[in-house]
């Protein structure tokens, strides 16, 4: 049984120092909400600890039921707030509203995605629901979140501009490093803004 890994498709791909117009396409997502600053909300742990006993489940499933074996995908998060400058230039963590989210693969259905949360016991603390996304423009970030915001802001005000683009939808973070052993020197996030034509 050949185990896939998410991680070495294209839409996992991204370089530091490049941004990189992307297609893609929709994908069902495990999702759990929250609001304020990850680093001391109780709630994004809250989040994480409720997706992935989830996803694991998912995962057994698949390989027993299906034959199919795969390696749960990285986090990823949306994130937004009702000021666009707490992101980039205030960094006013407090303020943000974000959706933690672990991709399903698509051979996946609703029936085996409402078994795998019932025996996880997530409750109303997780739900299912597609993301599209399109157009995205994305980059590879490494470093410590802090340091993010002068890629944002290369990103926003130039790149996209630039581009004949203009920003839609939210700001989606992908952790290919697991923040919580790697040294924030080293941490390696795909920075993904999804994009439209610009008038």
């Amino acid at each position: 049984m050949t185990k896939i890994d998410f991680k070495s498709l294209d839409p996992y791909r991204a370089r530091r120092g490049d941004f990189r117009i992307i297609d893609l396409p929709g994908a069902g997502y495990l999702m759990a909400d929250g609001h304020g600053d990850p680093n001391t909300a109780p709630a994004f742990t809250q989040a994480v600890q409720a997706l992935y006993p989830v996803a694991y489940k998912l995962k057994f499933a698949s390989k027993t039921e299906l034959g199919r074996d795969y390696v749960v995908p990285p986090l990823e998060g949306l994130w937004w707030s009702d000021d666009p400058a707490a992101f980039t230039t205030a960094r006013d963590k407090s303020r943000w509203d974000w959706t933690l989210m672990l991709m399903v693969p698509d051979w996946i259905g609703p029936a085996m995605v409402d078994a795998a949360m019932e025996r996880a016991g997530a409750g109303d603390a997780v739900r299912w629901e597609t993301l599209s996304e399109g157009r995205c423009v994305q980059t590879l970030h490494v470093g410590s979140f802090d340091e993010e915001a002068g890629v944002l802001a290369e990103l926003h005000d130039r790149f996209i501009p630039e581009q004949g683009l203009r920003m839609t939808g939210k700001h989606h973070e992908i952790y290919l490093s697991d923040f919580r052993r790697t040294p924030p020197a080293k941490q390696r996030t795909i920075l993904r803004q999804p994009v439209t034509t610009a008038g």
